[in-house]
């Protein structure tokens, strides 16, 4: 059997922050506390978009690093967080949305 959900992709870098925290823990808490059935945060090595490059070293040094926070749980529960993820990222990064099929 197969249950029809919604994939929310959030794309950010590691050192964006809202109000001195890192906006991927901001994101985090805040489904946790929505009780959604599952989120998880990828870390990118290299990538870039309208606010320029991030890249990942590892010769000692980190710098600023793509992240992507995947969630996915019914549409009926993540469409009403949209307007607060909105306001948590703001112009800092991208949000999508895709129908998915799990299993």
């Amino acid at each position: 059997m197969k249950m029809r959900m919604w994939d929310i992709i959030i794309r950010i870098k590691k050192n964006d922050e809202l109000d001195g925290k890192r906006l991927h823990e901001l994101i985090m808490d805040f489904l946790i506390k929505a009780h959604v059935a599952g989120a998880t945060i990828w870390t990118g090595i290299n990538g870039f978009g309208k606010r320029g490059r991030s890249t990942l070293q590892l010769e000692g040094i980190t710098v600023n690093m793509p992240l992507i926070i995947e969630v996915i749980d019914e549409q009926s529960k993540l469409e009403p967080l949209l307007p607060e993820l909105k306001r948590i990222i703001g112009d800092n990064g991208i949000v999508t949305i895709q129908e998915v099929y799990v299993v």
